[in-house]
């Protein structure tokens, strides 16, 4: 079975229980988490985006073993690779052997923030090839200057750098996004068991698959808090990528039912649904899942894992 791992959602909580909620699943026996890397929720009613490079500084200091990786960062319009390569640089040497650099393409609801242009897909993937050489050049040390398509660097240096260089792992939904991933990345991030991505990523390293839940004891209360709170989840099509603000993603939720997220997030007590889509990851090939909990009674949430889930994969 995947080993399994922790999501830390930037959108629901404020900084400060983000770090709590990493020493409590460290404490419960989860081996890693993400962190979303937001400028804006994708509705209101989550409340919150932090911004995680500082959260990822105080998880540092209350977690001894917990692997951590950003899930995922846009290296590409709203910060530039070079500064993503000096904030991952300081992360790895604060979390040594601990910290990965999960990256994608982004989504226009939080790159559109600074006046840019939302590029075209394969602009986007693009950009995400060169960024990640420009992060990779420039943990090499030494003065580097790159001018390339979309970037360039002049004669700039990162100081400070782990002994190690910073793993990047490239996020993919679709095989030709996976196909990048496998070129450029050391694991995988996704968010589907979906077999085609991962033959498509064909690649070494990890696989990594995250999963919604919504953990109550009563089942109704909790897939009435998943729809109120996460509607975006059961969003078709390109959608997620492409609308600019919270508002539009709420405008487009007016559409979604409760029912139509009751399948792909496991919700209520029974932890059956919630160790038969782990499974389904295990069979599309995926060697880690990192689950997100819906909902503030993260505690909760953590003792039913760990009593629950953690024993029987």
């Amino acid at each position: 079975m995947p080993e399994l791992g922790f999501a830390f959602a930037s959108e629901d909580h404020p900084p400060q229980e983000l770090v709590r909620h990493a020493h409590a699943a460290e404490q419960a026996g989860f081996t890693f988490g993400l962190i979303s890397d937001h400028f804006h929720p994708w509705i209101d009613k989550q409340g919150h985006s932090p911004f995680a490079w500082s959260v990822i500084g105080g998880i540092a200091q209350v977690t001894e073993r917990f692997r951590l990786g950003t899930g995922v960062t846009c290296p590409t319009i709203r910060i530039h690779p070079a500064i993503i390569a000096q904030a991952a640089a300081t992360s790895a040497c604060m979390l040594p052997g601990r910290f990965f650099l999960g990256v994608g393409t982004g989504e226009n609801l939080n790159e559109h923030v600074l006046g840019d242009r939302w590029p075209l897909p394969d602009e986007r993937l693009e950009m995400l090839e060169e960024a990640v050489e420009v992060m990779r050049l420039l943990w090499d040390g030494g003065e580097q200057t790159y001018r390339g398509e979309y970037y360039v660097v002049d004669h700039a240096r990162i100081y400070t750098l782990p002994d190690e260089p910073v793993p990047v792992y490239v996020a993919a939904a679709k095989p030709n996004a996976a196909e990048l991933a496998g070129r450029i990345g050391d694991g995988l991030i996704s968010t589907a068991p979906d077999e085609s991505v991962v033959k498509a990523y064909g690649g070494g390293g990890e696989k990594l698959g995250m999963m919604h839940c919504a953990y109550d004891r009563d089942a109704e209360a909790a897939l009435k808090r998943a729809h109120e709170l996460w509607p975006n989840l059961a969003m078709k099509g390109p959608l997620g990528q492409e609308l600019a603000r919270p508002a539009d993603f709420e405008a487009a939720a007016e559409m979604i039912e409760p029912e139509d997220l009751a399948e792909s997030v496991p919700h209520g007590p029974d932890p059956e649904p919630y160790l038969k889509l782990i499974r389904d990851y295990e069979q599309a090939g995926f060697t880690h899942v990192y689950i997100h909990q819906i909902g503030h009674n993260q505690d909760e949430f953590i003792e039913f894992a760990r009593r629950e889930l953690l024993p029987n994969v």
